[in-house]
Parts: C-alpha cells; structure tokens; sequence
C-alpha cells in the first residue's frame, strides 16, 4: 500500500489519509453504541421471557395468549408491542415509560416491574387497572 501511495498522483496520499481517517471514526462510534448497548442490556434485569399468572413450562406448550418478552427496547405480549422509551428505577421497582401500538391504536403508559425473590417479577400498570405476575422461562 505504501508503495501505491507513492507513486500516486500529487495529493493522493493526503485524500486517502483523510478517508481512512472518516472510517477510523466511523468504526470507533460503531464499537461505542455496540458498548454502550451491552451496558444497557447489563443493566436491565428484566430481560427475558416469561408468562403471565402462570407458571412458564418454556418447552413450547404455553399458551400464546400468556407469553411475554421483554429486552431493554421493547415489550412484546399477545396484546401488542411496547417501545420502552425510558426506565428508571426507585428502590427494587423499575419504572418503565412506554409507547405501545395495539389493533385499536397506539397507547402512552407507564409501568411498574418488581422482581421478587422468587425470581418472578410483579407487573402493575400506573394506574392498577391490570396487575400481574410474571413468571420466568427457563432459557
């Protein structure tokens, strides 16, 4: 390569240096967001698959309608899919914002997750309509 540079044409050499420089910092910001995105996932608990009111059996057999799979973007359920758009946590509870886009329209809401000792997780929307227990699937 050096040999290409050299023999190239007045001002090559510094328009490939310049290039190579734009893809140096392209990949660093790739590494960053891919770091950063694993810290992330590091630091929600919640992730994982589980089951509603239920004990999960995770050979397949659940019923569909009591499934629920949640990573640190989204929260995805027999309802619909839930954006997480911002958690914070107070205590053991983890405060999760959402934005959930259901068959009658999209829904704002937030949301209050308890892990429990029992590695279950207790589930209330803000306002207590629907409370659950979230059982965990063995991976």
């Amino acid at each position: 390569m050096r040999l290409w540079l050299q023999s190239a044409p007045a001002g090559a050499a510094g328009v490939w240096g310049f290039g190579v420089a734009i893809i140096k910092r392209i990949l660093t910001v790739v590494a960053l967001v891919i770091a950063a995105g694993s810290a992330v996932a590091d630091d929600f608990p919640l992730s994982g698959n589980y089951t509603q009111n239920a004990l999960c059996k995770g050979d397949g057999s659940d019923p569909v309608a009591v499934r629920v799979k949640i990573s640190p973007q989204e929260i995805v359920s027999n309802l619909g899919t839930c954006t997480i758009l911002d958690t914070t946590r107070d205590g053991d509870t983890y405060a999760v914002r959402v934005e959930c886009k259901f068959a009658s329209g999209p829904l704002m809401g937030n949301l209050s997750f308890t892990p429990k000792p029992d590695h279950t997780i207790d589930f209330v929307d803000r306002d207590g309509n629907y409370k659950a227990v979230l059982h965990p699937c063995p991976n």
